[in-house]
């Protein structure tokens, strides 16, 4: 790839970045050099199936929230422009947010059981389809204690589905997330518990590529982008359309995941605030395609 390209795909980084409540970005300097451009290859390298994995359960709500779902449907809708074959995956709590926006991709539900018959159900899926890659975006992982804990440190694994067995079998995969406590941030996990406002006790489950943003729809929306550089297509959503993923979540049952609220925000930001980084990043391709 040209330096160009490898240039955009820096400043796509930095986008999806911005408005960083948590101080994801000081986690910058520790990352892979070019991330997003080495995510964005392994995606255009795959032969197979595209497995997306997405949805956080709100304790507070009893709930499923409004960042993932959106971020994974422009990656599945994307991809499939492309000619990839794509499903999604998630548990009982986000299946219908889900299986709401999935303009019709279809969605697998992973059981939530113990960990034996979790990697057993793994295997079968990871058998019976030809995978070529697993994407996880805004998805608890594991942390060193066996647990699923959010953002907080509060334990959810009762309302998690232990679907990092899919990455623990599988060679290829990219995590995105925006917290430290997500697939992907075991990459990390010697690194995250020494800054303010994020885990002590992170996500230990690892993935070949690792994506930060300051939302997780953000990093899934950030590597839409690369792939539209490469590709020569605008495969982003529009603004209008992202905000309908969001709403429709809402109608589901899904709620913002800051406050817990049924509402059509997304990590604490109003619906005009949410659309930065798709409104940049729109901008960015139209001025280098």
């Amino acid at each position: 790839m040209d330096a160009p390209k490898k240039e955009i795909s820096k400043i796509i980084e930095s986008i999806v970045l911005q408005d960083d409540f948590r101080g994801m970005t000081a986690l910058s300097p520790h990352m892979k050099k070019n991330y997003i451009d080495s995510s964005s290859n392994l995606l255009l390298k795959t032969q197979g199936e595209i497995m997306i994995i997405t949805g956080f359960y709100i304790i507070d709500a009893n709930a499923s929230e409004t960042d993932g779902p959106p971020g994974a449907v422009a990656m599945s809708n994307a991809l499939k422009t492309l000619g990839f074959s794509t499903s999604l995956v998630t548990d009982k709590y986000s299946y219908e947010i889900v299986k709401a926006i999935s303009d019709e991709t279809e969605v697998i539900e992973f059981p939530i059981t113990d960990h034996r018959e979790s990697a057993e159900f793994a295997k079968n899926l990871l058998s019976e389809r030809n995978v070529g890659a697993l994407i996880s975006i805004e998805r608890a992982g594991l942390v060193g204690d066996g647990t699923y804990r959010n953002w907080k440190g509060v334990d959810i694994s009762p309302y998690n589905a232990k679907i990092d067995h899919l990455f623990d079998q599988h060679p290829r995969s990219i995590g995105i997330g925006d917290g430290g406590n997500e697939i992907g941030m075991g990459n990390l996990k010697t690194i995250i518990p020494g800054f303010k406002n994020l885990p002590d006790n992170p996500c230990v489950t690892t993935t070949t590529e690792l994506i930060i943003s300051s939302c997780s729809n953000w990093g899934g929306y950030g590597l839409v982008a690369d792939l539209s550089i490469k590709t020569g297509k605008n495969l982003l959503p529009t603004i209008e359309e992202a905000y309908r993923w969001v709403k429709t979540t809402v109608e589901h049952g899904a709620v913002e995941g800051m406050s817990a609220e049924h509402k059509d925000w997304v990590d604490g930001r109003d619906p005009e605030a949410d659309s930065v980084c798709l409104r940049d990043l729109n901008k960015l391709l139209n001025s280098n395609m």
